[in-house]
């Protein structure tokens, strides 16, 4: 497993201190726990939107991004979920880290200060060098779409 440096920056050290950067449950796990910094519980009516601060900024190394998943507790006890899963940190934004979740459960969940609601997962970029051709290269697959396989 590679281990890489990433700075991590309090936006706001004072009112932070009951609060954790982003760590790993385990020694294995590929995603970071990142919780809410919010100053007072929020709770999610089914089908509500909103966006979670989490207090900090991170500096990532260029050729990576950070994907910001859903937690799989929430997700599958409670309908709650990252709106835009995977969303992207790229590597030169320097503001605060939001989270945007959504409860698409059947009843109201309510998170609270610290609560831990999204899984951040460092990524490898690659850019694309886009070439403009006049037909693509035969496959067995084709142009088959959505359920072509079967179910």
């Amino acid at each position: 497993m590679q281990i890489i440096d990433v700075p991590f920056c309090w936006l706001d050290p004072d009112n932070s201190r009951d609060l954790s950067l982003p760590a790993y449950a385990t020694t294995q796990a590929a995603g970071m726990d990142a919780a809410a910094a919010i100053t007072e519980d929020i709770t999610l009516q089914p089908g509500d939107i909103k966006l979670f601060p989490t207090g900090f900024a991170v500096a990532l190394p260029e050729g990576l991004e950070m994907q910001v998943r859903p937690r799989s507790g929430l997700a599958i006890k409670h309908g709650v979920t990252v709106i835009n899963a995977p969303g992207t940190i790229d590597a030169d934004y320097r503001g605060e880290v939001k989270i945007g979740l959504i409860n698409l459960g059947q009843m109201p969940f309510t998170i609270q200060r610290g609560d831990r609601i999204a899984q951040l997962v460092l990524a490898p970029v690659c850019h694309a060098q886009v070439q403009s051709v006049r037909e693509l290269g035969k496959t067995e697959r084709g142009d088959g779409g959505f359920g072509h396989t079967g179910r």
